[in-house]
């Protein structure tokens, strides 16, 4: 049988489109916003700089409908340049793709080859190579694909190709569910996978594996994104890298502020946070960062109280650090030590109420229409996601966490206990 090896990618989502960042000022939004064709074009350069025999592309190359064509005329110069280098491209439409009208007026370059929505088979007879593989017909697809697909070919090295979340992952809706176990009852040689944004090998006989997507779009898709190289030798998998194809990388840098005692020592321990995932996670890329700030600390009623302007703070500390660091936001998960003493027995008094109130419904709803000034400030602060910023325990009415937040900086205002 002979030797070959191949590019397995999914989820390239091209042009998808940006989703709440024109909120933060100071991100680089034309980078985020052509970052999926910057990174496929990262992925044509490497298929042709290694020559690699085919390309597989395992759902999901759109993001939906498209506004114009040029997306659609994009793609077919970018499979010219592969066609010039005589690698083939196998295709299969996932979740997303379904849903877009414009890709199926698409003609497709010569190169190109896509599976039906129905179990199809595509040969390489001069590699022994069987690609197994079957479309999403509709945007929603909740049947057990993996089941319809066809036996294995006899002295080929087979291939499935299948868009799925398989038996379930954080964060993906589960299309096309089904089992390792139902993958390995094919009797095929490697299962090329996607929908899932995270690179993950489930098994290795066969492998089963998850690319990830090429380029992460947004906070929640973190560290290297890219494809997988897969290199075979009479019939075996001998060597399966993850190959980093992204041109900007998402992270999240979590600052622990339990010792500090200074907002100074804040601001130092965030810096050389910053220094180090840069130093360590960027490889020589921009990044984008969220700052995630933890712990019991005297500080949080001083750290609650500035945080409207500690966004811009942060991203002073990011720009000393590197000028292609950006800050995303700053979340502030901070909360006093369980002991925080008052001065005065009104203050004591006042804070003990605040503190009932988190458990009580009926006195937090007495409160909220006194403080009701508050509330509109809150809902005011911008920052309207849903990680516990002001903005979004306002507008869902999260009374208990709002008397939290004030409750802990009139805590440290009341002890005296602000850090300037």
């Amino acid at each position: 049988m002979a030797s070959f090896h191949f590019i397995h990618a999914a989820d390239i989502h091209l042009d998808s489109p940006l989703h709440g960042l024109v909120r933060y000022e100071g991100l680089p939004f034309e980078e985020v916003r052509n970052a999926t064709r910057a990174a496929f074009d990262n992925l044509i350069t490497f298929a042709c700089d290694e020559a690699v025999d085919f390309m597989l592309i395992a759902g999901d190359l759109f993001d939906g409908d498209w506004k114009d064509m040029s997306t659609g005329l994009y793609f077919a110069r970018a499979m010219g340049k592969l066609a010039a280098a005589d690698i083939p491209v196998y295709l299969l439409a996932g979740n997303h793709d379904a849903a877009s009208d414009m890709r199926k007026k698409l003609p497709w370059p010569r190169n190109v080859q896509q599976f039906k929505t129905k179990p199809t088979t595509h040969l390489i007879p001069h590699l022994h190579v069987a690609i197994h593989g079957q479309s999403f017909a509709t945007a929603h697809v909740t049947d057990n694909l993996a089941v319809g697909y066809p036996g294995s070919i006899e002295n080929h090295f087979n291939i499935g190709v299948l868009h799925t979340a398989l038996s379930g992952h954080e964060g993906h809706a589960t299309y096309a569910p089904c089992s390792v176990d139902d993958l390995r009852a094919k009797g095929y040689d490697y299962w090329a996978l996607g929908h899932v944004h995270d690179h993950a090998v489930h098994a290795e006989r066969p492998h089963v594996v998850f690319p990830g997507n090429l380029q992460g779009r947004h906070i929640r898709e973190t560290g290297p994104k890219g494809a997988v190289h897969v290199e075979v030798e009479d019939g075996v998998v001998t060597r399966l890298r993850h190959v980093p194809l992204d041109t900007l990388r998402w992270a999240r840098v979590d600052i622990d502020c339990s010792g500090a005692q200074t907002l100074d020592d804040v601001d130092t321990a965030i810096r050389q946070a910053l220094a180090r995932h840069h130093a360590s996670q960027s490889e020589g890329r921009p990044m984008v960062v969220r700052v995630v700030l933890s712990g019991r600390t005297p500080l949080a009623g001083a750290l609650q109280e500035r945080r409207g302007r500690h966004r811009d703070e942060v991203c002073a500390l990011a720009a000393g650090v590197a000028p292609d660091l950006w800050i995303e936001k700053v979340q502030l998960d901070v909360s006093l030590p369980a002991a925080a003493p008052v001065k005065d027995g009104v203050a004591e008094d006042f804070m003990a109420m605040l503190a009932e109130a988190q458990g009580a419904p009926e006195l937090a709803a007495a409160l909220a229409e006194d403080l009701a000034p508050f509330l509109t400030a809150a809902r005011a602060a911008g920052d309207n996601d849903d990680d516990g910023s002001l903005a979004a325990l306002a507008d869902r009415g999260d009374w208990s966490a709002l008397l939290a937040i004030a409750g802990g900086a009139l805590g440290a205002r009341l002890a005296g206990r602000e850090a300037e």
